[in-house]
């Protein structure tokens, strides 16, 4: 029997194929595939238009977002059962650990917090989580997660991505630029 270049690539694809079906797995390989988040061109750039949104804190206190405006902020939108988000998030934690001080982050679930709560204490994470109490702008309408928005200090909406390494080289020179600004 031979094996040919075409059995051992259909071989590595369904071994592929079965490891992205274990989440254990499926979580690391996510994470070994995610980029950097793209930046918008300014053409399209979009301004939030309302501040108008209340958050509750999970795992901190309430926050009403117009007490963001002028800051640097990263919203993110995931939940505990989604393999990319989880994939995400120890990037996010490690760009919260280092710019929490300096950056907004809102991290945004619509689970139940008691099903948050052990997850973030299992994984160790303490960025601050929250809760929509209120509609969210039209501009941070998404029907995908995760869902990422960096939103520089005059609103202006400068990444938005899906699953993407938040703790990058790129990511963190563009949060020095926009702090700066």
């Amino acid at each position: 029997m031979t094996i040919t270049r075409k059995k051992i690539f259909d071989i590595l694809f369904y071994i592929l194929i079965a490891l992205m079906i274990i989440k254990p797995t499926r979580v690391y390989i996510l994470r070994f595939l995610s980029l950097s988040p793209s930046i918008e061109k300014t053409e399209n750039q979009i301004t939030i238009s309302s501040y108008n949104w209340q958050l509750k804190g999970i795992n901190t206190n309430d926050v009403d977002f117009i007490s963001l405006k002028g800051k640097v902020v990263i919203v993110n939108f995931w939940a505990t059962w989604c393999a990319p988000c989880l994939a995400e998030m120890p990037s996010l934690e490690s760009l919260y650990k280092d710019y929490g001080d300096k950056v907004a982050f809102l991290l945004i679930t619509n689970e139940n917090p008691d099903v948050v709560i052990p997850f973030l204490k299992k994984k160790g994470f303490t960025a601050p989580i929250y809760i929509p109490t209120t509609q969210n702008p039209s501009e941070l309408n998404t029907e995908t997660i995760p869902k990422t928005f960096l939103i520089d200090k005059s609103g202006k909406i400068i990444i938005e991505a899906g699953r993407a390494d938040w703790n990058s080289k790129k990511t963190r020179k563009l949060l020095d630029k926009l702090l700066s600004e």
